[in-house]
């Protein structure tokens, strides 16, 4: 059908009407009197300038045209009525192009950036069916700048424009661009309205340039204030009140509402809703102060990131009539709009891991906000989950039942036995203190009760960064009811049963990401994002201090000692809003110590899997070049490490409405520290790089925008448990069901894998 589609649309000048020619695009030819610095911005910013677009090409052939002029026939038939509405495009004829507006459009664009008195013309190129422009613009040297100047020096705004120009990046030598101007405009009335200049508008500064006094292409740029500005546009204003209503709804506040004042901010409301001393570490507003926009904005964020307000809004007026020693004043009101005070939520959820389990889970959660009338939030999550693992290939299929109950208690600020006075302006740290129980039946293989606890802190420093510190983390694990199937498995790998064993795991973590993959609008974005997990230490210390007979327990049970890290850099390559190039990098370690010989095994690294090396199943890769004698459930615990490596390549782009695809290529592998007699082969070595497991595939996403499906078709290029010589894949019989069978892996989950 493609070859059809490629053949016949090779021919469509056959349908160009009498008297038209198909236009093919226009080309770009500039000379310059002398070599311009940055001319290729000038020549990608004049080619986006030129219109009509002709049409697209697709594999070098007009598909979207043919599409077009097949619409046309009398009954043009369902195939080419779908066909024309997923790729058809209206012709663009030579007819439609206007090469005197464009001509108008790079004159104008090219004296905005300096190069005055161009000359351009364009010629039309006609050949059979076909016609195209060409454009020639000769340039002369630009205008540059020699002297940056502010006229006034009367009124206390002329000085802070003074002020504020020394840290202008207009400087001299600079080419005459009047894009560079407006951004000048623009800083210099965000600045202004950090000093109190509340009524400023950057329509109020004009920009002169002067090339009277020079025989070159040099210019002085005058900058100064319109005539008839208004007064209160160019005097600063002090706050004069604040008044925060902290429970504010449409209706008036009654007689009984009582006023409450600390230091300097009014605090409004009938009964207490929140209590003013607490809400006033929120609020950087300060009485008797400049107008300051950014703190205004700050006091904003800050109230929203209590979590309990639906609507947060910061106004100011102007008192009239009231100037003071050239000095307005103005009344700051702040009204808060509280949420529910509780909340009751029931999910079903279909639920996709990392570790190629699946199933559905039911979550019932009671949220009270609010709670000790300080922005405090106590959830309460129950959950009742049934998984199984998909795609296990020749291993049994492993399912569990879980049920579980959590609870979260949220302070939005800083809870610690010593007053500590924050200095985040963006936003408040929270604390949560967790507290959790979970039981897991793996069917056929044993059960597992944990209780765990947390103490931290978390907060934005800014809208991409974010910083997570937990000081308290406690995990108690108890294994019981195992199968002799399970008791099996560990006794013939000791380090696998160590890491059931050590039931106790105690430590510090952090986390930090910096994303700015959420701006779609960038060309190139990146994520980085850090973990760092300290356990052991800390019980090892308590355990000298109270002279512990035996080092290696604490209060009876074993513990694990270990430090893990791990960092994952992706980085977003946009050609345009929906087609962009994917990289991802992956680097963990663990090291263990004191009495652990492994990571225990819910902190153990794995690869495989569809969020990881998609040409191999879920804990079917290493560890190293580890190979077991046969596929069976032992391997699903296996197969895992104490160091993970891993890198990821996928180029997106859109097919139809919601359909995305892609092509991927991955590689990377896990090892172990210590040598594991079990687990031959499995150590990192100096040749760990020979045991890179590498895979490539396609994709196919059903993308709904608030949710992902992903299906994932891979292959194995590089197996690193065959001999060495024997690694790379060398024969590709996809017409074999056999080896389809054997080296298709199908993935499914839900959302991106980076």
């Amino acid at each position: 059908m493609l070859c059809f589609l490629v053949a016949t649309a090779c021919n469509v000048t056959r349908y160009i009407p009498e008297g038209e020619l198909l236009y093919t695009g226009a080309k770009l030819e500039i000379t310059q009197e002398s070599p311009i610095k940055r001319i290729d911005e000038v020549r990608e910013e004049l080619q986006g300038l030129i219109r009509p677009r002709p049409n697209n090409k697709i594999l070098g052939q007009y598909l979207g045209l043919w599409a077009h002029y097949k619409m046309q026939k009398e009954n043009p038939g369902f195939i080419n009525r779908f066909i024309y509405k997923k790729i058809g495009e209206e012709p663009v004829y030579l007819s439609q192009v206007d090469t005197e507006k464009t001509e108008e459009l790079m004159l104008n664009r090219l004296e905005n950036k300096g190069y005055f008195y161009p000359e351009i013309s364009s010629t039309f190129r006609r050949k059979q069916k076909k016609g195209d422009v060409s454009y020639e613009i000769s340039l002369n040297v630009p205008y540059t700048l020699k002297t940056y100047q502010y006229e006034r020096d009367s009124l206390p705004i002329d000085h802070d424009i003074r002020d504020l120009m020394a840290s202008s990046e207009i400087k001299q030598g600079d080419r005459f661009e009047l894009a560079r101007f407006k951004q000048e405009r623009e800083r210099l009335n965000t600045a202004l309205k950090k000093r109190g200049y509340y009524n400023f508008n950057p329509d109020f500064l004009i920009f002169d340039a002067d090339t009277n006094q020079y025989e070159g292409r040099e210019f002085d740029l005058f900058l100064r204030l319109k005539e008839n500005v208004p007064q209160d546009g160019i005097i600063p204003y002090q706050v004069r009140s604040i008044q925060v209503l902290p429970n504010y709804s449409l209706d008036e506040y009654g007689e009984n509402t009582d006023t409450t004042v600390v230091n300097g901010v009014e605090f409004i409301q009938e009964n207490l809703s929140f209590k003013p001393e607490l809400l006033r570490q929120y609020i950087l507003i300060e009485k008797d102060s400049l107008f300051d926009a950014s703190q205004s904005r700050l006091t904003s964020n800050r109230l929203s990131g209590i979590g309990n307000y639906r609507f947060v809004n910061v106004r100011f007026n102007p008192v009239k009539d009231k100037i003071e020693s050239g000095k307005g004043f103005l009344d700051a009101k702040i009204y808060l709009s509280p949420l529910d005070k509780r909340s009751i939520r029931a999910e079903l959820q279909g639920v996709s891991k990392s570790n190629n389990f699946a199933g559905p889970a039911l979550l019932l959660n009671y949220r009270n906000r609010n709670l000790f009338f300080g922005g405090e939030t106590l959830s309460l999550t129950g959950k009742l989950a049934y998984e199984s693992q998909i795609a296990s290939g020749d291993r049994e299929g492993l399912n569990a039942f879980e049920l579980g109950l959590k609870g979260d208690l949220i302070f939005p600020r800083v809870v610690f036995p010593i007053t500590i006075k924050e200095r985040f302006a963006y936003s408040v740290p929270k604390t949560k203190i967790s507290l959790g129980t979970e039981y897991q039946d793996r069917r056929g293989l044993y059960r597992l009760n944990s209780i765990s606890s947390t103490y931290g802190y978390f907060w934005n420093a800014n809208r991409f960064v974010y910083h997570e510190i937990t000081p308290i983390s406690i995990n108690f694990v108890n294994l019981s009811r195992t199968s002799p199937e399970f008791d099996e498995i560990l006794n013939a790998n000791p380090f696998l049963r160590q890491s059931f064993e050590q039931q106790f795991i105690a430590g510090i973590t952090y986390n930090f990401s910096y994303n700015k993959l959420m701006d779609k609008y960038r060309t190139h974005s990146i994520f980085f994002g850090a973990n760092l997990d300290l356990a052991g230490a800390g019980l090892r210390f308590a355990n000298e201090v109270l002279n512990g007979e035996n080092p290696n327990t604490f209060l009876g049970f074993n513990y694990a000692q270990y430090n893990k890290g791990d960092i994952d850099f992706r980085y977003y390559w946009r050609f345009t809003e929906e087609r962009l190039l994917a990289a991802r990098l992956f680097g963990g370690v663990g090291l263990p110590y004191g009495n652990s010989v492994s990571l225990p095994f819910v902190k153990q690294f794995f690869s495989g899997g569809p969020n990881s090396i998609r040409a191999f199943r879920i804990r079917s890769l290493g560890p190293g070049s580890f190979r077991p004698d046969s596929e069976s459930t032992a391997n699903f615990f296996d197969q895992a490490g104490d160091i993970r490596l891993e890198g990821n390549l996928e180029f997106r782009f859109p097919i139809v409405s919601y359909l995305r695809g892609a092509v991927f290529l991955d590689a990377g592998n896990v090892w172990l520290v210590n040598e594991n007699e079990a687990l031959p082969g499995g150590k990192i070595g100096k040749d760990w790089y020979k045991e890179l497991g590498i895979g490539t595939g396609i994709g196919l996403r059903v993308d709904i925008e608030f949710f992902v499906l992903r299906f994932d078709l891979a292959t194995p290029l590089r197996r690193p448990y065959m001999p060495e010589g024997e690694r790379w894949e060398k024969d590709f019989n996809l017409g074999e069901s056999e080896w389809r069978r054997e080296n298709l892996i199908f993935n499914f989950a839900i959302g991106y894998p980076f």
